[in-house]
Order: C-alpha cells, then structure tokens, then sequence
C-alpha cells in the first residue's frame, strides 16, 4: 500500500553528536505518537547500543536480521523491519555488529550512501510507511554520515544545558558539510528541546537563547525531564504506552503534530 494520500514516505534523521540529549528517546516515543494518529512509521536503529530497540521490545535474541545487514547490502528494508507492540510501528533493529561495519566498508565506493540505496529501493518497490526515523549514534561517523545523506531533513534533540548552542553549532556545520558534499536537498526540519527542568532558571534561559539563534527552526513543544519516560525503556515500552498520561508522553504526542503541520505546510510549498 502506498503512503497516505500519495505522499512519499518522509525520511527524518534524529542526530546530534552529544550522548544523552534524548536522540533515542525522541526517536522512540515520536514514532509511537506518528503510529497513534495512524502514520505507518519505522523506526531504523543506527546506534550499536541498540536502545531504541530494546526500547520497542526488541530482544537481542530476536534481532536476527538487522541495520548492519542492511547496510552490508545483505537484507533488504522490507526483509529486515520488525514490527513492534505498537499498532503501525515497525523497527529494523541494531546489533554491536554494527561497530565493525565503518572498517568493513572503508575502502568501499558509495559506502557513505548504503541506506540512502536501500530506502530508494524500498521506496520504488512501493512505500509501506508514512515515515521513517532514524536513530544516530553520539557521533559524527560513518553511520551518522549514511543517516544524513539518506535523509530528507534532520531533527535535533537539544538538551536545556550550558553547552547546548555550541554543540549545535558543530552539528549544523557537518549538516552543511554533508548537503554540501552528498545531500544537496537536506533541510533542518526542526530542534526540539528536551529534558527542560521548569524550576531550573538555566533552562529557561538556554530556551530563550535558542529561540533567538535559531527562531521558527525550533519547535514550539518543549520535552521536560519526566521520571516517568525514563522508566519505560527498562520495561520495553515506549513512555505513551507506559504512561500516555505523564507530561512527557503528552509532549511527544503534541510534537508528533506539531511535526506533521511542518509536513503539511512543507508540502504545500
């Protein structure tokens, strides 16, 4: 079946080379809230760690098909998606096999466009998902570099610290590096703010200063620190599904619209 209304499938990179700002998480929860308003969405797990895929549910035992097959031109993405507890979400899960694949293919030609090829293919064999989002590792390398050159746009998780507008700084040069030199239509589709702590003056103030740097880049919804999202990986679930009703599932489920306005109006362009 194809994408919904004969849309193509809309490809979105979570990156930002910093650990622990809520790339997964984002990936996680974005694609469940994408799946409840019934948009087909497939998660695609690049870091090796593999915590979006143990946070769908994923055993490791059960990854027998993999990105890293994906990327060795092995398996297709039809062959290698999953689906997951979540009614319209899929998954192509990741092992540590992934951290030997840079060396494998070092000397390869194209090697930097391995997924931006397998998601054309899947695309000419005939969409069955509205989007895709990928999961990057915390940094800038070969799987990073393949997530953006296969990608219409990158969101940016940005956590509310002292330090978050000069790591941007250093992402949007390689967003520019890469449409530069592989991606000449890749966009910023938009940053998202994460982890903000409402009674921490410091955060407050990191969001007004990324407003102002960055302006209508940024999305109005803002991701709070949540006790209750950072339980739900350990139990498998995506924080909708663990507790749909805490602030933070209901500020991925307001930026799940927000995102799909931005496509809307992206689209109408």
């Amino acid at each position: 079946m194809d994408a919904v209304a004969g849309q193509p499938m809309r490809i979105i990179t979570i990156a930002n080379q910093k650990g622990g700002v809520g790339k997964t998480t984002t990936a996680i929860n974005l694609s469940t809230a994408l799946a409840a308003i019934d948009k087909r969405a497939l998660v695609i797990d690049l870091d090796p760690q593999g915590n979006a895929s143990t946070g769908l549910g994923i055993d490791k035992d059960d990854r027998s098909l993999s990105t890293y097959d994906v990327l060795k031109e092995t398996a297709s993405i039809t062959e290698a998606a999953m689906p997951t507890a979540v009614p319209n979400l899929s998954i192509i899960p990741s092992t540590m096999d992934l951290l030997g694949l840079e060396m494998e293919i070092s000397g390869v030609a194209g090697r930097a466009y391995r997924l931006r090829d397998a998601l054309h293919f899947h695309q000419v064999e005939g969409a069955q998902f509205d989007f895709v989002l990928i999961d990057c590792p915390p940094s800038l390398n070969l799987l990073t570099i393949n997530a953006m050159a296969a990608a219409d746009s990158i969101l940016v998780p940005l956590q509310c610290e002292f330090f978050a507008l000069e790591g941007l700084s250093q992402l949007l040069q390689t967003v520019e590096q890469v449409r530069d030199s592989l991606n000449p239509t890749l966009d910023l589709h938009g940053i998202v703010l994460t982890m903000y702590d409402g009674r921490n003056n410091l955060a407050a103030q990191v969001v007004r200063d990324v407003r102002s740097f960055m302006g209508e880049h940024v999305y109005d919804t803002v991701i709070p620190r949540n006790v209750r999202v950072s339980e739900a990986p350990s139990f498998g679930k995506p924080a909708i599904l663990y507790d749909m009703k805490c602030p933070g599932s209901q500020a991925y489920i307001q930026l799940a619209s927000e995102i799909i306005q931005r496509e809307r109006r992206l689209t109408a362009a």
